[in-house]
């Protein structure tokens, strides 16, 4: 079965329903002893990372979750959910993160603006705009050469560090 972790801050139930459409087991998990009865686990969120962190740390979710990885269960993090994996973010303080993928979150810049291909987007940025795969993964498989998707965010991701699939 799919976990989807509730923690309190998440869009869980789209995120269930999304997986239930696409014809995958998936319920939504709130107990380290439930994460371990999933061979996958999806991380998702809505909200700041100091306040999600402390969330997972108060149920101990956060040593289910780096247990459920270190097994090779496979993860998937959504929106902060993928932030939360992460060393450390500077949303609103310095905060530690599950420290799953080396990096630091932090917030682009908001007294410009960003170009993108043509386009001028404004931070925080909010709409559809082409997704430019560099790496082959099957997270991206049928999606097609340059696909549109939704983003809504002021944040992003600061290393150096090969990222694996």
């Amino acid at each position: 079965m799919i976990g989807v972790i509730d923690y309190g801050m998440g869009n869980l139930r789209s995120v269930e329903k999304a997986f239930a459409y696409l014809g995958f087991d998936a319920g939504i998990v709130k107990t380290p002893s439930e994460i371990e009865r999933c061979d996958k686990i999806v991380l998702p969120g809505v909200g700041a990372f100091g306040d999600a962190i402390s969330a997972l740390k108060l149920g101990g979710l956060d040593l289910a979750v780096k247990q459920a990885v270190s097994e090779g269960r496979m993860f998937l993090g959504i929106c902060l959910g993928m932030q939360l994996i992460f060393d450390e973010s500077t949303e609103g303080g310095l905060f530690e993160g599950l420290k799953l993928l080396p990096g630091r979150i932090v917030r682009l810049d908001e007294d410009r603006s960003v170009k993108y291909g043509g386009a001028e987007l404004k931070i925080p940025h909010m709409g559809w705009n082409s997704l430019t795969v560099k790496k082959p993964a099957p997270l991206f498989e049928g999606l097609g050469g340059e696909p549109f998707v939704y983003f809504d965010h002021a944040y992003y991701l600061e290393t150096d560090a090969e990222i694996p699939d």
